[in-house]
């Protein structure tokens, strides 16, 4: 039986589910997703260290993965298969055009267990636009997401989760998500798959950054070729290191 328990943070409120995940059945040796976290929208300031004063409140060795950018049918499938075959649920954050053209694969990822967040409309810098422009490139990116979802969008989106492209957020922006109730997630360490590197390389760049922050929101893009080859090999050696996943869902959802 699921046990929940509420925690009153300064920065976030939530939920856990400690009992949430077990290994794959019949598979004992797979990762899994170690709990659930509810994060409420409504009152959770941004988080992620890269870019804001604190994070997730997670315990040491604990990692939230999340992929941006897609979804991307080659990359992204490939991506989804090796969460699947170890048990591993994760957050998506995709682009409204790349939603709008790939439909199904974005409908795969939700049905397939994982969160699925907004990263706007055509992936600009928010911060060099007209607020107002900002604004609307925002709520496109909602509306594409929620229509390839849901088969329409509205005002408020059905996931409030939102990361701005290049983290390039500015306070008139962050006051604007807020006042709708919609949560900001930045990053604790990055796999800087944006540059070209063999699958390797990745890896044991991000598993060093990993085993300096200890854990916490981990970032990769699931249209990266390069990514979704490592990815299999990442997720073993999170295994092998005593580290659990944790999944994070909008408290709507519970």
């Amino acid at each position: 039986m699921l046990r929940k328990f509420g925690l009153a943070l300064t920065v976030v409120s939530l939920s856990w589910n400690p009992a949430f995940a077990t290994p794959c059945p019949g598979q004992p040796d797979t990762l899994g997703t170690a709990r659930i976290l509810t994060v409420d929208p409504a009152t959770t300031a941004p988080v992620g260290r890269k870019s804001f004063p604190r994070t997730l409140p997670l315990a040491p060795k604990e990692v939230v993965l999340t992929f941006d950018d897609g979804p991307w049918p080659a990359t992204t499938a490939a991506v989804l298969e090796a969460l699947k075959r170890e048990c591993v649920l994760a957050t998506f954050f995709l682009v409204g055009r790349m939603a709008a053209d790939h439909p199904a694969l974005a409908r795969r990822i939700l049905a397939e267990g994982h969160t699925v967040g907004h990263h706007t409309n055509v992936h600009p810098l928010l911060n060099l636009m007209m607020p107002a422009a900002a604004e609307t490139e925002i709520d496109r990116g909602f509306t594409a997401v929620d229509t390839a979802l849901y088969g329409h969008g509205g005002a408020k989106p059905r996931t409030p989760f939102f990361r701005f492209p290049g983290f390039a957020s500015t306070p008139a922006l962050l006051d604007h998500l807020k006042q709708r109730g919609v949560a900001v997630f930045g990053t604790d360490f990055w796999a800087s798959d944006w540059n070209p590197m063999t699958p390797d390389q990745q890896l044991q760049l991000v598993l060093g950054r990993l085993e300096a922050a200890g854990g916490g929101i981990v970032l990769f893009h699931d249209t990266k070729t390069q990514t979704a080859a490592m990815i299999p090999a990442f997720l073993r050696a999170l295994k092998r290191g005593g580290y659990s996943v944790v999944h994070i869902v909008p408290a709507q959802a519970h």
